[in-house]
């Protein structure tokens, strides 16, 4: 599920404040996103006279969207699509001009309904498949939020990265984002992540440069690390062996910042990558298609003033 720059841009429909002829245009790629795809923003505005742009903020799917100024009238985001949406989803920016004027396109993604699980069928211990205890539901659930807040918190730094997002480990990949799990004949939940196939020791490395906001063991992913690359960007890396680096640590894009190992619940050693935007759980592979250039670190202070928070 990757995101092609030759994608059909979904053209916004536009609710502004003026029906003239330069009002400001959003649109989208992918214009049919899939359940967890990463979407590419370009907003246009057209000069008016002598106005100009003082803030562009949005929003989509609950989260902020941060525009970055591209070229002269062209601003860049990135927006997560939650796995579970189904029918219609909108982006929507919020243009503020010196003179007062306010500009709000918007645009609408039809998402597909869900496609039945494909299922990747998996023999395990009985011990994984027995019913869990009222504490180790409590205890997963509030991991669930350390990880849920990390990804909100990740939209309060600018992108720290100035190069593209690489894959976290070369080796084959085992398991796909969004497949279905069959234990010893039992259907469970999507996977929300993506596998890389490793022996226990081997090398895992950073997707792109960021600060460690997260170095901890928990029940299903067993010792993981957190890295907030700013931009509402965050990725993880689940059930290593050992971890070689360590909470506000700032990482290199390609640095080795853990082993592979088989903690936690697994049938045996791999890498689990996962990324979330914000708090929406997107698939990781999305982030290799984002251009270095197109909202990065890359993008100079001067040009990224402009966009302002939400």
């Amino acid at each position: 599920m990757k995101i092609s720059t030759t994608a059909t841009l979904a053209i916004c429909t536009l609710f502004s404040g003026s029906l003239d002829a330069q009002a400001a245009r959003l649109t989208a790629a992918p214009a049919h996103p899939e359940p967890g795809a990463i979407v590419r923003l370009t907003l246009s505005t057209a000069p008016v006279g002598p106005d100009s742009v003082v803030s562009v903020r949005g929003a989509m799917a609950g989260e902020p969207l941060h525009f970055m100024r591209s070229t002269a009238g062209t601003w860049h985001a990135i927006g997560g699509v939650p796995v579970d949406s189904v029918g219609n989803l909108f982006a929507s920016a919020i243009i503020q001009y010196a003179s007062g004027k306010t500009e709000t396109p918007r645009v609408r993604f039809t998402l597909p309904k869900l496609p039945p699980l494909v299922a990747q069928p998996l023999a395990v211990d009985s011990a994984f498949t027995k019913p869990l205890d009222s504490a180790t539901i409590a205890r997963i659930n509030r991991e669930n939020a350390r990880a849920r807040e990390i990804g909100r918190l990740a939209h309060n730094r600018p992108p720290m990265w100035s190069a593209s997002f690489l894959k976290p480990r070369t080796s084959a990949i085992t398991s796909e984002f969004g497949s279905g799990r069959l234990f010893n004949g039992q259907l469970t939940a999507r996977h929300l992540g993506v596998d890389f196939r490793g022996a226990v020791g081997e090398p895992v490395h950073a997707a792109n440069r960021g600060v460690v906001a997260l170095v901890e063991n928990f029940f299903l992913a067993g010792n993981v690390i957190y890295i907030d690359h700013g931009g509402g960007i965050v990725t993880a890396y689940f059930h290593l062996s050992k971890p070689l680096v360590s909470a506000g640590d700032t990482v290199k894009r390609g640095q080795v910042i853990g082993l592979v190992g088989n903690t936690g619940r697994v049938t045996g050693p791999h890498l689990h990558w996962a990324a979330r935007y914000g708090a929406v759980t997107v698939n990781p592979l999305d982030l290799i298609a984002i251009a270095s250039r197109w909202y990065s670190g890359a993008v100079t202070t001067s040009k990224r003033s402009i966009a302002q928070r939400p």
